[in-house]
């Protein structure tokens, strides 16, 4: 199958360096009866009667469901947040110390030296200090709740330490015994939209990707590669910049015009875009061409290195880390009004990224205008995705091209701009190290961003490989990072905003504010309105599409503005009543403005138009059991593509040849990678023989093929062409398309004996496609006992990489899962009591806590949990209830 190891720097193992010694000293004491239980359980929070909180004016009750899922009830907002910090401590405090670590760059302050290399790269591109420029900009009432919310962690800290907190802290206790919790800050829960917005962060992977295959394949290579989006055959979110108003496919139903609300041609920069050097029209010279890729390869290769190895908090960076959501008015529904889904596609963390909460004012007006309930960030106050009483809404990733990569002629401390040498600004850091001697962090940025090719020693290798070329000095060629999220912008306060949101006007408002990372925002309310909106800070370039690095020391490359908000595509209550969003394009090839090249693929969209378009064609009135049906689909575009190949090449070969016996497996399968399938097991297996065979051997290791939507539409396009040279391999003895897919044929029915046995009746696609929730730190360790107390699984499951069911699998490292629908939510706009969710795994981080991963089976297997919103159902629901009392 090849070699896999370039792409296992997928798989982060965070504390590499803890020893086998701390793993015996800890499970001595959890095998140790009664000491080890109470060492597991002191952590486990108060969740019924009554606790004294500092800081509280009146009474909050805090109901918590069969799945301890809390609705907190306050008299104020004040109170209202100051509970939510609480509550979200009391369940996910070792989670929330772990990500601010990451998101300042301070992992070595827990972990030791290992450490070193990712808090270089957080603090080199500053998430901290930007997040501390967001609090600046908050508004007084949003900087109130934000520090509410960090009062009531604090109030939850001054009762609690040590394993008293979490387990997590017994263990790092016997490794970094002086660690203590600092209180909270606002900053510690904004930082963590830095982290949000790295890794839903688009493009910047294809952009390496691009400029490393660029070393040793054509133009034309690389653009079969990266082929353009589908327009004709795969849906648009909206139908602005469709150039061909009559096209119809059966997919365009979810497409709809503007009503004037957004979505207007222009392509003027507003008047408060990001400032930036107005462009040069004069015509580029020899001297502005982009430097050869070859030239800085290495230095590329490095920072796709460490780029994987920095601690992935939402999920793998690429295509797949998306969403599906998609809203239908009540014209569609049997209530008569719209129903809206939601399920990101995130990382199999442990636990999961999201935590449900309600958040009710006992009187909602305009002193405590809160009364929501859906999907949270631990860390962070308010809602994130959900619905109020009013309206409803969800995200997925928008993916605009926001991050760029800049060639840079670095001279001393200037660097060269427009012919000037300019200063660089230059910042210096400290990096306190558990255990160790700091060390010390020296941090150069020019105009466009930080340079991230100080990182490591391995970058040093551009400056001798680049002088040459361009006539400068030694060790003077650098790569610099410009990415939107490094720009203080108003995100943090949005959320509040979207919480209170009475309509679609209000809720646009709310989406201006929503700035990075660009989302799919989707929305319904209950007077039956429905539409979309993209918000986000989007740039403008004076030059380039941002598929490659360009030259920083000509403005001619550089960032010019932002798209207006009122330009980017918005739709309300569009004709046909149906919005679908799949991370697919969501304009056309004529839209004035680039949003990105970049797309994902629009297969899950497609699927998912084409079921609603089917059920609504048929005369169905719509419900939540179809919503539900829909996001469990399971059909995979790829193989309805490749397998009629392979049946017809088997149909007259050998009978004892993996193609034949192959074809007999897969004849009259419907291409749903069900659980339980023999021939998802096989096809899934060819799927990923296939790439690697025909693609991995000639690619460069640092950009293997990994499967999903990119993919598909890759083989998609080459399997019509017979005598491409994609099929073509000497070792192999492939001439064509046919021959190669015999070989691969072959191969892969031994490989799929090999790891399921002989008897091919027995396969399936769950015995090899199974997902363990690791936990983001002990859960990368390396050591198993202490990765058996902390991470759960293998669960067997179906699905795959770009369907609906989107359990996606990295096919350069195997068939283990990495990432998945992080929730799913379908919101009842007739009787929000009637929606229905799920996490995927549950509401408390406490290992061996019952609400640990008891969500886990219903996600396992397409099922969802009731959602009590209205007063009368929260208190149906409760299965205990602790009042919080102001302390005296």
């Amino acid at each position: 199958m090849g070699d896999d190891t370039p792409r296992l720097r997928r798989h982060h193992r965070v504390l590499r360096v803890i020893g086998i010694v701390v793993a015996v000293l800890l499970v001595l004491v959890v095998i140790a009866g009664g000491v080890g239980v109470w060492t597991v359980v002191r952590s486990f929070p108060q969740t019924s009667g009554t606790l004294d909180v500092p800081g509280l004016s009146s009474a909050v009750t805090v109901y918590r469901d069969d799945a301890g899922i809390p609705q907190i009830e306050a008299s104020t907002a004040d109170d209202l947040f100051r509970a939510q910090g609480y509550v979200h401590a009391q369940d996910r405090f070792w989670e929330m110390d772990f990500r601010r670590h990451v998101t300042a760059g301070r992992l070595s302050e827990m972990f030791g030296a290992s450490q070193v290399p990712t808090d270089t790269f957080i603090r080199t591109l500053g998430w901290r200090t930007v997040a501390e420029q967001e609090v600046r900009l908050l508004d007084k009432t949003q900087l109130r709740y934000y520090q509410d919310y960090a009062d009531g962690v604090n109030a939850y800290l001054a009762r609690h330490s040590g394993a008293e907190l979490s387990l997590e802290y017994a263990v790092l206790g016997l490794q970094n015994p002086g660690y203590k919790p600092e209180k909270w800050t606002p900053a510690d829960s904004v930082a963590w939209l830095k982290a949000m917005a790295w890794d839903l962060r688009s493009n910047l992977e294809d952009e390496i990707d691009r400029a490393l295959l660029s070393t040793t394949l054509t133009p034309q290579q690389i653009a079969e590669l990266h082929p353009a989006y589908p327009y004709s055959t795969h849906p648009t979110i909206t139908a602005e910049g469709d150039g061909d108003p009559a096209r119809t496919t059966p997919d365009a139903a979810a497409s709809g015009s503007a009503d004037g609300q957004g979505g207007s041609s222009s392509s003027t920069p507003s008047a408060d875009a990001a400032a930036a050097p107005a462009a040069d029209t004069a015509s580029p010279t020899a001297a502005d061409d982009p430097a050869t890729p070859a030239s800085y390869a290495p230095a590329l290769a490095q920072l796709a290195t460490s780029l994987d190895a920095l601690p992935t908090l939402l999920g793998p960076a690429g295509s797949d880390i998306g969403s599906n959501s998609w809203v239908v008015s009540g014209a569609h529904t049997a209530s008569g009004k719209p129903l809206l889904a939601n399920d990101p596609h995130l990382g199999a963390a442990m636990p999961s990224v999201w935590y449900q909460i309600g958040l009710h004012c006992r009187t909602v007006g305009p002193d405590c205008p809160f009364d929501v309930a859906g999907f949270s960030f631990s860390g962070l106050p308010g809602v994130v995705i959900g619905h109020n009483d009013r309206v409803a809404w969800g995200f997925t990733n928008l993916g605009p091209d926001v991050a760029d990569l800049y060639e840079e002629k670095v001279t001393g401390d200037t660097y060269e701009y427009d012919g000037a040498q300019v200063p660089l600004t230059i910042r210096k850091e400290t990096i306190k190290v558990a255990g160790g001697k700091d060390v010390p962090l020296t941090v150069r940025s020019t105009r466009h961003g930080p340079i991230v090719t100080d990182l490591t020693d391995g970058f040093g290798i551009i400056a001798k490989d680049q002088a040459g070329k361009l006539g400068v000095p030694a060790q003077t060629f650098q790569l610099s990072l410009q990415w939107s999220a490094l720009t203080p912008g108003p995100t943090a306060g949005a959320i509040f905003a979207f919480d209170t949101a009475t309509d679609w006007a209000s809720f646009r408002a709310a989406a201006a504010s929503f700035q990075v990372p660009s989302q799919n925002l989707i929305y319904a309310d209950v007077d039956g309105n429905i539409g979309y909106q993209a918000p986000g800070s989007v740039p403008i370039r004076a030059s380039g599409d941002g598929t490659m690095p360009v030259p920083g020391w000509t403005s001619r490359y550089g960032w010019v503005g932002t798209i207006p908000y009122d330009e980017l595509p918005s739709v309300y209550n569009p004709p046909s009543g149906v919005i679908v969003t799949a991370n697919n394009a969501a304009v056309g090839p004529a839209f004035p403005q680039l949003i990105t090249k970049d797309w994902e693929y629009g297969f899950r969209a497609n699927q998912i138009q084409v079921r609603l378009t089917k059920l609504i064609a048929d005369g169905r009135k719509l419900t939540a059991a179809d919503y539900a049906s829909i996001q469990a689909d399971k059909y995979d575009a790829n193989a309805a593509t490749l397998v009629p190949i392979i049946r017809e090449l088997g149909a007259s070969a050998d009978p004892s040849s993996g193609v034949y016996r192959a074809a007999q497996l897969l004849a009259g399968w419907n291409y749903q990678d069900d659980a339980d399938s023999p021939a998802a097991a096989y096809f899934n297996v060819f799927w990923r023989t296939l790439l690697q065979e025909a693609f991995g051997r000639k690619l460069p290791a640092s950009a293997p093929p990994v499967g999903g939507d990119r993919w598909f539409a890759v083989v998609q396009k080459l399997v019509k062409d017979q005598n491409s040279s994609w099929w073509v391999d000497s070792k192999l003895g492939t001439s064509d398309r046919d021959t190669m897919f015999e070989v691969v044929a072959d191969k892969a029915w031994t490989e799929a004996g090999r790891l399921m046995g002989g008897d091919q009746t027995t396969w399936r696609w769950d015995r090899i496609h199974t997902i363990e929730l690791t936990n983001a730190s002990f859960g990368e360790s390396g050591v198993a006992p202490i990765e058996w107390l902390f991470n759960r699984g293998p669960y067997p499951v179906g699905g795959s990489s770009s369907v609906v069911d989107a359990v996606g699998w990295d096919a350069s490292v195997g068939y283990q899962v990495d990432w998945v629908p992080s929730m799913r939510q379908v919101i009842d706009l007739s009787d929000f009591d009637k929606s229905t969710w799920i996490n995927l795994t549950g509401a408390s981080g406490h290992a061996f806590s019952p609400h640990y991963t008891d969500q886990t089976p219903l996600w396992q297997h397409n099922q969802t949990r009731p959602w009590p919103f209205s007063r009368t159902a929260i208190a149906a629901a409760a299965d205990q209830t602790l009042t919080l009392r102001p302390a005296h």
